[in-house]
């Protein structure tokens, strides 16, 4: 287990004036792993959920390690129509108020749509877009009843890219943006926050790249570290942000994916084909 990080002082403050349970999906390794410990040693309940059974087990250990936290570990495939509705049957048969929903759970996912299999196109739809809204669906209401609540969800830097190769991944995180501040605009005045995350490459077994690379892009800053990540994260939520993007060179990258030309974008796609993943 990592060292313990000490709450910053708005994150007592809030956990003071409420105690009570937070969701993260793809808890099972990961960031979700890393929302999951930050969000126990605020003091935070756990609803954590992942297909993976033995990665929930090994995030249960490291977070119990938390005195007095409780866990409710849930194993579901969040790619099924009914995900949603499973996992909020259960934190209800538990007693479990969410006041902090995370929905974290993501797929790394770079080829080009022709070559894709029909049931990748569908599995990375239904864990990027319609479970998280679903989630959103299902728990907001009692967030707003009670006067308190916080939601983050996680899009991408890629959300601005529509690039062969990566753009049916920037597409789902795009939806994820706007029902994100259609939902935070419904929300004003009520109590509940909905933060969006714009993350660019972060430090991740997910990027395949040799040690030597990974310290290069962490020293220029292009990838960052999953602690840094959820830090500016979570801060960004319990401060009840719009959104949050790290990375200097993120914010100057952002523009430039928008105006480069379809001519070019199908060269490089050429180009970088042969070297996509094969699903």
């Amino acid at each position: 287990m990592r060292p313990i990080l000490n709450c910053t002082s708005y994150m007592k403050k809030i956990f003071k004036e409420y105690k009570s349970w937070a969701l993260v999906t793809g808890a099972a390794s990961g960031m979700g792993r890393e929302y999951a410990r930050r969000l126990a040693l605020m003091g935070y309940n756990l609803v954590l959920v992942d297909i993976n059974a033995k990665g929930l087990g090994e995030t249960e250990d490291i977070v119990k390690a938390c005195e007095g936290i409780k866990v409710l570990p849930v194993v579901q495939d969040l790619s099924q129509r009914d995900a949603a509705d499973r996992v909020f049957e259960q934190t209800e048969a538990a007693g479990c108020v969410i006041e902090v929903l995370v929905n974290n759970a993501g797929i790394m996912y770079c080829q080009g749509i022709a070559e894709t299999s029909e049931r990748m196109l569908g599995l990375i739809m239904m864990v990027h877009m319609y479970t998280p809204l679903m989630l959103c669906r299902k728990y907001v209401t009692g967030m707003k009843e009670r006067g308190c609540g916080y939601i983050l969800n996680i899009s991408s830097l890629a959300e601005c890219m529509t690039w062969p190769g990566i753009g049916m991944y920037g597409s789902t995180k795009r939806f994820v943006k706007d029902y994100s501040r259609e939902l935070r605009i419904e929300c004003q005045k009520t109590g509940v926050s909905v933060t969006n995350a714009y993350f660019g490459a972060v430090d991740t077994p997910l990027i395949p790249l040799k040690e030597s690379l990974r310290k290069l892009a962490r020293g220029l800053a292009v990838m960052i570290t999953p602690e840094k990540a959820v830090d500016r994260a979570l801060k960004a939520t319990f401060r009840r942000r719009k959104g949050v993007m790290p990375g200097l060179l993120n914010h100057i990258f952002k523009p430039l994916c928008i105006i480069l030309p379809d001519c070019l974008l199908g060269w490089v796609y050429r180009k970088a084909k042969p070297y996509l993943m094969k699903v």
